[in-house]
């Protein structure tokens, strides 16, 4: 079978040969150096592909994804659901209200998100049904004044389900200040966990008690909160649904209350995935080091080479496929250990605290209770692509230094 001198020359060196068994060591470590950097980055990157995947549903399947705000209390909300609807992006529309306040119990106080909710429509747009500890959202019911608190508040004011609460809200009024605090007393009816800080932020409430106590009819809302299939395309659906209604209405989205966060994610992921390159690039200097010791161990060959007739472009690339043998070996050799890895780090550290009889992620400290992983096949290739890109880099200058080598220099002190 034909094979180009280049090719053939460059895979022979890659093999031990009695008198170069340390170039081959190095040659070896280099190998595994690269395959441990891409195996480290193909995990840590879909570890925090699952943690991010973790918040996002937890968190945004609570806040609203987008809301249709009204100027003046909408008297009506099923018009505006109906147009929203009528957005092929939007997924569910439901009534909603939204008030600040402050918590208060035996002397102890602190600041709350109150939602007033509907729960029969709830469950379109939120996962706070799924994850109730204690009672149940349908007994959120219009002049009961209940209100169902998330686990850490629940915590902190050691309430539980039938105690009394007082929820203290602002309220416009004539005296001079302007404002005056207004005293409701709520029935905690349910209490929920979803894992994130908004355990400790957020109540809700029924959606007429909510009219209520902003003086409103028992009809009237605030807005009307929509669900869209793409959570990163609720700025410009709001947007549309908002303007397609009129004057009267303004849009908000999630984008303005956790944007925040998420960038932040975005950007530790981002940092992360630069430091685990180092050790990539790390062990792509090795593979200099290795060329440069096997162009200085093969000066007497590449003098008879171009003694021969081959042409420096030719031994250039002898080095440059020997380098690139071993950077493709060892990133198809990390890239599959890495996919493994990933595929299976939630069984390995489930095993780990099976072994060891200590919880790794203990749910009363940590918003997840495993260790999740996100496999994305464009961090794959990305990762391969950069593992390749180094290393065929890494051949140049060596490559580079053997072309210019002399035969006639080479053989005399050989």
């Amino acid at each position: 079978m034909f094979r180009p001198l280049s090719i053939f020359i460059g895979t022979r060196y890659t093999r031990a040969k009695r008198r170069n068994r340390f170039v081959s060591f190095i040659s070896m470590t280099s190998m595994i150096g690269l395959a441990l950097g891409v195996l480290a980055m193909i995990v840590v990157l879909s570890v925090m592909n699952g943690f991010q995947r973790e918040m996002s549903n937890r968190i945004l399947g609570m806040v609203p994804h987008a809301t249709i705000v009204g100027v003046k209390p909408i008297d009506d909300w099923r018009p505006v659901a109906e147009a929203a609807m009528k957005n092929p992006e939007v997924t569910a529309a439901v009534p909603f209200t939204e008030m600040d306040g402050m918590l208060s119990y035996k002397g102890s106080m602190q600041p709350i998100q109150i939602s007033g909710v509907d729960p029969a429509l709830e469950g379109q747009v939120s996962i706070v049904a799924q994850h109730i500890v204690q009672g149940k959202l349908e007994d959120l019911k219009p002049g009961e004044f209940g209100v169902v608190l998330g686990d850490i508040t629940a915590r902190r004011f050691r309430l539980g389900v039938g105690d009394k609460i007082t929820l203290i809200v602002p309220e416009a009024s004539t005296a001079p200040g302007g404002i005056t605090p207004r005293l409701q007393r709520l029935n905690v009816v349910g209490i929920f966990k979803v894992g994130a800080e908004l355990d400790g932020s957020m109540g809700l409430i029924h959606v007429a008690d909510a009219a209520a106590m902003q003086h409103w009819e028992p009809n009237q809302v605030q807005s009307v909160r929509l669900a869209v299939k793409d959570l990163y395309a609720a700025p410009q659906v709001s947007k549309q649904v908002a303007t397609s209604l009129g004057a009267g209405y303004t849009a908000d989205d999630w984008t303005h209350t956790q944007g925040s966060l998420f960038s932040a994610m975005k950007m530790e992921k981002t940092m992360i995935g630069l430091l685990l390159l180092m050790i990539v690039a790390v062990a792509a200097f090795n593979i200099i080091a290795t060329l440069i010791m096997v162009v200085n161990d093969k000066g007497a060959d590449i003098a008879i080479l171009r003694t021969i007739g081959a042409t420096p472009r030719q031994i250039m690339a002898i080095f440059m496929v020997q380098g690139t043998v071993i950077g493709i070996v060892g990133t198809l050799i990390g890239g599959v250990l890495g996919i493994v890895a990933a595929l299976n780090v939630s069984e390995l550290v489930g095993w780990m605290e099976r072994i060891s009889g200590q919880h790794i992620f203990s749910s009363d400290v940590y918003f997840v209770s495993n260790l999740p992983s996100e496999l994305q096949g464009g961090d794959v290739a990305l990762i391969c692509g950069a593992g390749f890109l180094l290393s065929f880099l890494a051949t140049l200058y060596p490559a580079y230094r053997a072309a210019k080598i002399q035969p006639a220099h080479a053989l005399r002190y050989s």
